[in-house]
Parts: structure tokens; sequence; C-alpha cells
């Protein structure tokens, strides 16, 4: 039983767990942020599901995120070697959850853009981890041919 190799499958799993119920929960709080337009009984429920659901789900995939990180560098693989893929992800990381710390508060305010950029962003990220070939991934070093094999043809 590899222990790292489990500690890496679930904190991936994890992070993976977070990313879907913020970004479902941001589709929601989104949604719900133009119903409330005209109704009392719902004003502010947006804020509220954005601070509550969205905010966390993301905090808590950045601090399974970086403990993957760790844990993947501990065995032996470093995703920042891997291609300009994950520099892009990071940049994209924490921009959301910056924007995702102010977005309770627009949303409070009946202001939706702030919401809409944090969950564009979001899938901007999800597209680029998914998409690694095209942001310049390398090549994994294949097995080097023998130097001592025959290059002459011989004639059956």
């Amino acid at each position: 039983m590899n222990l790292k190799l489990e500690a890496v499958n679930l904190l991936r799993w994890l992070h993976f767990v977070a990313l879907a119920v913020g970004g479902g929960a941001a589709v929601v709080a989104l949604l719900l942020s133009g119903f409330e337009e005209g109704r009392e009984d719902i004003r502010g429920l947006a804020a509220t599901i954005w601070s509550k659901v969205v905010a966390w789900s993301f905090r808590l995939a950045l601090i399974v995120g970086i403990a993957l990180l760790v844990t993947m560098m501990q065995g032996g693989q470093n995703p920042l070697k891997a291609g300009s893929y994950f520099h892009i992800k990071l940049l994209l990381v924490l921009i959301l959850v910056g924007l995702s710390e102010m977005t309770p508060k627009a949303l409070a305010v009946g202001k939706r853009g702030s919401a809409l950029m944090a969950l564009v962003l979001f899938l901007a990220s999800s597209f680029t981890v998914y998409n690694k070939g095209l942001f310049g991934a390398r090549p994994k070093a294949g097995p080097e041919m023998p130097v001592t094999a025959e290059t002459t043809f011989q004639a059956r």
C-alpha cells in the first residue's frame, strides 16, 4: 500500500469536490440574484449563498490544492515544471479567490458583475486544467535508443 499515492488521490478528490460545490453554488447564486429584483422576501439570498457556500468552497479548494501540490512535490512530481498551464491556472485561481471574497458585498447591493466574472474565471481555470496540452506542456522524455544497435541492412 503506497500511502503517498493514496494521499494524492484523496486530496485530488477533495479538491475536485470543493470546486464542484463552489462552481455549482456560484451558478445558483448568480441565478438567484436575477430573481431578487422586485421580491423583498428573497432579497439578499444570493449574497448569503455566495458568502456561506461559494466563498468557503473556493477557500477549501485553495487550501486542499496547496496541500495537494506539497504532497505531489514530496512524492517526486512537480506540476510547476510540467509546462505553463499550471502557472496560468495559479494566476486564475488567485484572482478567482480574491474576487470571490468581494462578491457578496456586490451581490447584496444588486450588482452581478463580480459574480459573473468569478464564474468566468472558474470556467477558465477548469478549461486550462482540462486542456493542458494547449499551454505548452513539455513532452515526457522517452527511453533513449541504445548506442550499440546495428544500423546496417541485411538482405535475406
